[in-house]
Formats: C-alpha cells, structure tokens, sequence
C-alpha cells in the first residue's frame, strides 16, 4: 500500500499547528510527527507559511461547506443568516486549530497568523454579503450597502457570542436569534 507524504505531512503540519502554534512550529517538528525526511516536506512546499496557507485554505473550505449546510432555501433571509453565522462561529470556537490561531493573533500577533485571521473574517464577510445581495435582489430586504450590512451583522454576532461570554453566562442560540432580529431586522424604535 503506497504512503501518501503529503496528506501525512499536512496532518502532522496540523497537529503541530494546533498544539504549538505558528509560530512555535518548525519543519524539523513537522518531519518528526509525520516519520518523513525534512527534504520530503520541500518537494511539496517551499516553506512553513506555504504549507501553513495550504492548511488554513483547505480549514476556509470547510467553513464555507458549514455555512452552506446551515442554509434551508425555504427560510426568510435572517433566519438563514442567522444559522450561517452561528454555524461558522461555533465551527471557529470548537475547532483546535481555529482557536490556537486568533489566540496566537490576539497574544503575540504573529504576521502569519494575523493574514490568516483576516482572510477567515474576509471569507465570512464576501459570503454574508453575497447572501444580502441576493437577499436584495429577491425583494427580501431593501436596498443598502451590502459590504457594511455584512460587516456589522458579522460584528453583532461576534460580540454576542464571544465578547459577551468573557463576562457573562453564554447566550442560547435562541437569545441570540432574537437579540439579531431585535437590533438588526426590527430596531429598536417603536
């Protein structure tokens, strides 16, 4: 049976990821766990930032299968953005590797690491916008800026479901529905 190096390397490469950090993690590490030479390692990558970006890529993907999986076509529009983004951030928030990477960008700041948290939050805001303008052109919801509804609708769900939990008791998914639909869909006025 024929050994495929690359996939073993990637998930060696991973592990190393998750439990090390970026920064911490050397290609001699990553040969060790994957029981490969460190030459091996160079025929498929020039460097640890091109096997990194191959991971993160291939974790970007999975993200948006998540999203697209939460997403019932016979839904209004803000019940489905509603699944999509608390799919996307639980997947961020359960997912070992997601979680040593913002932690990594948030505690040493790490260039790396802080590119590939950009482009996890640039993913999440190109789909959501993509989903308001086709929200826009259904007739669902009404003409407006779809780049700056994605971002703060991004931001609403970041700060109730993280920035929230650093002092408080965690909201259920439902609170959270309502809270969205509250500020975001009805407003506050009367």
């Amino acid at each position: 049976m024929s050994v495929d190096r690359k996939q073993l390397i990637i998930e060696a490469a991973t592990r190393s990821f998750t439990q090390f950090g970026y920064k911490a993690t050397t290609m001699d590490q990553v040969a060790r766990l994957a029981n490969v030479g460190k030459g091996t390692i160079y025929t498929f990558y020039k460097n640890k930032e091109e096997l990194f970006d191959e991971i993160i890529m291939s974790l970007l993907k999975e993200m948006r299968a998540e999203a697209e999986e939460a997403i019932d076509p016979n839904l209004p529009f803000f019940e489905n953005v509603h699944l999509a983004l608390y799919r996307l951030l639980q997947f961020r928030k359960k997912h070992q590797l997601m979680i040593k990477i913002f932690q990594e960008s948030s505690e040493m700041g790490t260039p790396a690491v802080k590119e590939v948290v950009q482009k996890v939050e640039e993913m999440i805001l190109t789909y959501m916008k993509q989903k308001v303008i086709e929200a826009m052109d259904k007739g669902e919801i009404k003409q407006c800026d779809p780049e700056i509804t994605a971002f703060i609708m991004f931001k609403l769900y970041i700060s109730l479901i993280f920035d929230w939990e650093k002092h408080h008791p965690p909201l259920e998914k439902e609170k959270i529905a309502e809270l969205f639909e509250l500020y975001f869909l009805k407003g506050l006025l009367k």
